[in-house]
């Protein structure tokens, strides 16, 4: 892990009674392999990637100088330091994050919000894998991946290999017994309230050639 936090899934873990050793699996390689070609077939770029390090190095270098960017909250992004290169921000990008939350008008705050998920490069952590190639996102309001159907004209995904499970069934499973608690611990913390799941999206093939990489990194990163 390049960049623990205090929000972590190893420092909820305790309070959130998630079950690990079921949802927090690296799978073997001839999994893996299947994994990514499955999601391949589903017109999904897949990179993958050693470390937190490389994946860093690798999202970077796919979004171009000057273009417009947007993530929704993601703890494996903060693990792999991409707080910290948006915030010095070397190429350039217009970070939508940062316009949004410099706009005091809560009207226009709200309306940048749903202007955002339209960015030229939207970045998204994910919840859940399946090995048959779904991939599986979850959130409270639907912020975080209003993106991924289709507003977005590059949408980039980062995950951990820990995601993947074995059906669609266990992808869902998992973002009700092991995101949800640790999500609701985190949002007890920073927000004083507890989550829930009010949407989930699944992305089970994309017809646009090239708009979807998934960088998938060889460590138990996220939740």
């Amino acid at each position: 892990m390049e960049k623990a936090t205090e929000y972590s899934a190893t420092n909820l873990m305790a309070d959130a009674g998630a079950d690990a050793e079921r949802w927090n699996r690296t799978p073997d390689e001839t999994t893996l392999r299947k994994t990514i070609e499955a999601i391949g077939a589903r017109n999904v770029r897949v990179i993958l990637v050693d470390s937190a390090e490389d994946a860093l190095r690798t999202v970077v270098d796919l979004i171009p100088k000057g273009a417009e960017v947007m993530n929704g909250y993601s703890t494996t992004l903060v693990e792999m330091g991409f707080d910290r290169v948006l915030k010095e921000n070397p190429k350039g990008w217009r970070d939508y994050h940062a316009v949004i939350t410099g706009e005091d008008d809560t009207e226009k705050r709200h309306a940048l919000r749903r202007k955002s998920v339209a960015a030229d490069y939207f970045l998204s952590g994910v919840q859940a894998i399946a090995e048959s190639g779904e991939i599986v996102g979850c959130d409270k309001t639907g912020s975080r991946m209003g993106a991924w159907p289709h507003a977005a004209a590059h949408l980039i995904l980062v995950s951990g290999t820990n995601k993947v499970v074995p059906t669609i069934d266990d992808a869902l499973r998992r973002c009700r017994e092991y995101c949800l608690p640790l999500e609701n611990q985190r949002a007890q913390h920073v927000y004083g309230i507890g989550s829930y799941i009010g949407k989930h999206v699944i992305l089970d093939h994309e017809d646009v050639d090239g708009r979807v990489t998934l960088v998938m990194i060889r460590q138990p990163l996220g939740y």
